[in-house]
C-alpha cells in the first residue's frame, strides 16, 4: 500500500474487472497482476486505513483495515457449482472490530455495473437472526426510525433470500409492513453509487454520510444480537 494514502481508483479498475469475469484464467490474471495490484488492490487498501482514520476523528464506531476488511479477489470454489477461479467484484467491509464476521457493517462493492454501499446485518444466522426480528416486532416504530436516515438517502432493503412466509413464531403478527420486513433474511439497505466517486477522495465521504446514517440501526441491532454473542461466548467450549 503506497504511503500517501487512498487518492481514488485507477482508471483501469472497471475494465480490469470486466475483463478478468471474460477471460477467467490464472494466465492472463498473472499477465495482468501489476494492473490489478496498483489500481485495484493498492487502493482499496488505503481506502481502508484512511476510512479508520476519518471514523476515528469523527468518533463514529467502526474500523477498517487492508488486513482483515477486505475480500480476496480469488473465489473460494470448494464448495461452490460456480468454479471460475476469480470474482469480477471488489468488495470491503466496515465493522466495530474491522473484522468480515462482526455484526453490523458498511460495505462496499466495486463492479462494472454494480457499485454500492450497504450497511445493516447481512447474513445473520439462527439466535441472532431470530433476537433481531423479535427486537422488531416488540419496536416496529423503533426500528422504522432507525432506517429512516438510510432511507432518506435513498437506500433500499436488500430483500436476497426473503422469506415468502412469516418466519416460524411470528404468523400472528398482523400488521403487513412489519411481517414484511420480518421475512427479511438479511436486515441490511443498500443504495448504488455513481463511478465518478472511484476517483479521488469524494468516495470517503461518501461512506463517513452512509455510516451516520446507519448508526441508528447498526445501534438497534447490536442491542439484539450483542446479548447472544455474549452468552455464546460464555459457554464452556
Amino acid at each position: 500500500m503506497s504511503d500517501a494514502g487512498y487518492s481514488g481508483f485507477g482508471s483501469q479498475t472497471l475494465p480490469f474487472l470486466k475483463a478478468l469475469g471474460f477471460h477467467q484464467s490464472k494466465e492472463w490474471f498473472e499477465e495482468n497482476r501489476s494492473i490489478y495490484e496498483a489500481e485495484l488492490q493498492q487502493p482499496m487498501a488505503a481506502l481502508m486505513e484512511d476510512l479508520a482514520a476519518r471514523f476515528r476523528e469523527e468518533d463514529i464506531p467502526l474500523t477498517s483495515s487492508a488486513k482483515t476488511s477486505v475480500f480476496r479477489i480469488n473465489r473460494d470454489v470448494r464448495f461452490s457449482k460456480n468454479k471460475e477461479p476469480y470474482k469480477t467484484n471488489l468488495g470491503a467491509v466496515v465493522t466495530r472490530s474491522g473484522a468480515k464476521k462482526d455484526p453490523g457493517l458498511l460495505y462496499i462493492n466495486i463492479a462494472p455495473d454494480n457499485c454500492f454501499v450497504g450497511a445493516g446485518f447481512y447474513r445473520l444466522e439462527g439466535e441472532e437472526l431470530r433476537a433481531f426480528r423479535e427486537a422488531i416486532a416488540r419496536k416496529p416504530d423503533e426500528f422504522r426510525t432507525a432506517t429512516a436516515p438510510l432511507i432518506e438517502r435513498g437506500h433500499s432493503f436488500i430483500d436476497r433470500d426473503k422469506l415468502k412466509r412469516a418466519p416460524r413464531g411470528f404468523e400472528g403478527i398482523e400488521d403487513t409492513e412489519t411481517l414484511e420486513l420480518l421475512k427479511l433474511k438479511h436486515i441490511a439497505l443498500s443504495r448504488p453509487f455513481d463511478q465518478k466517486l472511484l476517483g479521488g477522495r469524494a468516495l470517503i465521504d461518501e461512506m463517513v454520510e452512509v455510516a451516520r446514517a446507519a448508526l441508528p440501526l447498526l445501534d438497534f441491532g447490536w442491542r439484539a444480537v450483542d446479548p447472544i454473542r455474549a452468552a455464546r461466548a460464555e459457554q464452556p467450549a
